[in-house]
């Protein structure tokens, strides 16, 4: 990707008056005794705006940019970070970081990571925030606040915003590679409220990737996402009271998965499950979900939000099974726990920005199709919930044990979807309801969409599965079952 180096030259080198060979000896020579490392330099650039009560609310632009040095030495890390992008400063602070060798507990010897990998391109160079005007930006937003209340008369209240950013980024490493990249992202996001004899209910649509904004309105129409959010308010006006009891539950393709997420996927990153603070420790070989379930980590899937040429550590993305036909097989690891559990690292070592160190982390994580089709799945319960979307939930890695609310769900009885419901909570175990799941549906959708939040970072992240059905949850409710 050379013309991707030009564009990392031009800012951390060209307007800084680094040099590029300077740098790369200041790193080599500081980490020549670490196990590991890197210097990791970024620019970041974004714009937003957003649109509420029948005007615009506000408009902005941010930029940051700065690096963080890593010195890696056993189990111990130590980390540095400024904005300012000068070899003094790098040399000054990458020099601190060795101050981590008097408290590591072992020195277990330099990792050995990949180099030299061709990666097929995931996402455009441009920069997106160039994309569209700002004047085009507001009059998007004027046209999703006229389309969304001329939708329905009930529709009281419409928030909208757009945004779009562009990563620069340039890793180098203690063996000296060099590893470019550009990462753009763009986002719209509606929210509307309808209203209906005193009763108030949101619905919400979002459409993101990375890409240019008119790339994403090319991929997904926005119309499309402002009808979706006003449906989804409309159906909650004529929920009932959601039953309670023990009972099938079925989860729509697509967004759903982010209850997979969030009881299952943050027990198979890697630092959770060395440090037995995961209820998937030590399972490798085993059975740990339903025969017909393959749960998927993938960070290379073209225009994902999730997706990345190469971790933040240098180490290619890939398509990592995690769980195959209900068999555990591996982690999502980082560089550092891959080689505290020997293995190799599986392109999961993520941070926020360069004020952070890399974790292991999701990309896109989902549910392989199965062999039944959504009305099969459906016809099969004589009385259950059908939930289609969730806001998010709560969920201890640990014991595996989840509680979720979700924001669209409807009843099912005698194989019917016959009701919307609200206020119905699912609770239960992530392991024990992968070994739950009765049916897997062949409709299999990824939702690109999500961002997610661990140890104070937040990253980019997709989900997706087909329509899956669990039987024996917990539901609570208002109605007896």
């Amino acid at each position: 990707m050379s013309d991707v180096r030009s564009i990392t030259d031009r800012f951390f080198f060209g307007a800084t008056g680094m040099d590029p060979d300077r740098v790369t000896d200041i790193v080599t020579s500081t980490l020549r005794r670490a196990d590991g490392g890197e210097l990791f330099l970024q620019r970041s650039m974004s714009k937003s705006a957003s649109f509420g009560d029948g005007r615009l609310q506000s408009a902005g632009e941010s930029l940051d940019q700065g690096f963080g040095f890593r010195f890696i030495s056993g189990e111990s890390v130590g980390y540095a970070h400024s904005q300012d992008l000068s070899e003094r400063t790098i040399r000054s602070l990458g020099s601190s970081t060795k101050e981590i060798r008097k408290h590591a507990d072992t020195t277990l010897g330099f990792m050995t990571l990949p180099s030299g990998v061709t990666v097929p391109r995931l996402y455009a160079i441009d920069n997106p925030l160039l994309d569209i005007s700002d004047a085009d930006r507001i009059k998007i937003l004027e046209d999703v606040n006229a389309r969304a209340r001329s939708a329905d008369p009930r529709i009281i209240q419409v928030t909208a915003g757009v945004s779009t950013g562009w990563n620069v980024i340039t890793i180098i490493r203690k063996d000296g590679e060099r590893f470019d990249d550009v990462r753009p992202m763009s986002q719209l996001y509606v929210e509307v409220v309808a209203e209906e004899a005193g009763r108030k209910k949101k619905g919400m649509s979002i459409l993101s990737g990375r890409m240019s904004l008119s790339d994403v309105f090319t991929h997904n129409s926005w119309q499309g996402a402002v009808d979706n959010a006003v449906r989804k308010a409309i159906v909650n006006l004529g929920a009932i009271p959601a039953p309670a009891g023990e009972m099938p539950v079925v989860l729509a393709n697509g967004w759903a998965a982010v209850m997979l997420h969030e009881s299952v996927g943050h027990g198979l990153e890697g630092d959770a499950a060395r440090k037995n603070a995961s209820v998937y420790a030590n399972k490798i070989g085993e059975r740990v979900a339903s025969k017909g379930v393959t749960i998927i980590d993938q960070g290379n899937i073209p225009g994902a939000r999730g997706s990345l040429h190469f971790d933040d550590e240098g180490n290619p993305t890939k398509k990592n099974i995690l769980i195959e036909d209900g068999i555990l097989q591996g982690y999502m690891q980082d560089s550092i726990n891959a080689r505290l559990m020997g293995v190799a690292p599986t392109g999961n070592g993520r941070r926020e920005s360069y004020q952070h160190a890399p974790i292991p982390r999701m990309t896109t994580t989902y549910m392989a199709a199965g062999e039944y089709t959504p009305e099969e799945i459906i016809a099969s319960v004589d009385r259950g919930i059908y939930a289609v979307d969730f806001a998010g939930g709560q969920v201890d890695t640990v014991s595996g044990s989840y509680v979720f609310a979700p924001t669209e769900a409807y009843l099912i009885e005698n194989g019917k979807i016959v009701a919307p419901v609200e206020n119905a909570i699912l609770t239960g175990n992530g392991p024990r309801s992968m070994q739950m799941v009765d049916m897997v549906g062949n409709d299999l959708e990824l939702s690109l969409t999500g961002s997610c939040g661990k140890d104070g970072q937040s990253v980019s992240v997709g989900v997706g599965q087909p329509t899956v059905k669990m039987r024996g949850i917990k539901v609570g409710g208002t109605q007896p079952s």
